[in-house]
C-alpha cells in the first residue's frame, strides 16, 4: 500500500490527531502511514472506556502506563492513533471509539469505508 500524502478521509490535509498524549506510528502528533507502519495506524480516534477495556481483552493494553517506552497510558476522552483492523474489530464488537475524520489518513478508506466511520464521529 503506497501511502498518499498528508491526506484526511475528507479529501482535506490532515489535522493533527493529538500532541497530548503524543501519538503516531512516527510520534509526530499524525495519523500517517508509511511502508514501516505494519500496524497500520491511520485511525484517529477519542478513546473511550469501553474501548479500552475491549482493546485490553484483546491483549493490547493501551490503559496502563509503560515509562520505559515512554507510553503514558490512555484515559478515555484522549486522542490515539489507532490500528485500521483494531478499530475495525472494536466497530463489529460495538465497543469502536469515535473517529476524528479530519485527522485520520485517507489510507483508510481502502479498508473501511467513509459511511462506516461517520457513524461513529468524535467532535473537531
Amino acid at each position: 500500500m503506497e501511502a498518499t500524502e498528508d491526506l484526511n478521509v475528507l479529501g482535506g490535509p490532515l489535522a493533527t490527531c493529538s500532541l497530548s498524549p503524543l501519538t503516531g506510528f512516527h510520534r509526530d502528533g499524525e495519523c500517517r502511514m508509511g511502508p514501516a507502519d505494519a500496524g497500520r495506524h491511520g485511525v484517529c480516534a477519542e478513546v473511550t472506556e469501553a474501548f479500552l477495556e475491549f482493546t485490553r481483552q484483546q491483549g493490547n493494553d493501551l490503559s496502563t502506563p509503560q515509562p520505559l517506552v515512554g507510553f503514558p497510558g490512555l484515559q478515555p476522552g484522549d486522542r490515539w492513533c489507532l490500528c485500521i483492523d483494531r478499530w475495525r474489530e472494536a466497530a463489529a464488537a460495538g465497543k469502536a471509539p469515535p473517529v476524528v475524520l479530519a485527522a485520520t489518513h485517507v489510507d483508510v478508506l481502502e479498508t473501511i469505508p467513509l459511511p462506516l466511520l461517520e457513524v461513529s464521529t468524535a467532535a473537531d
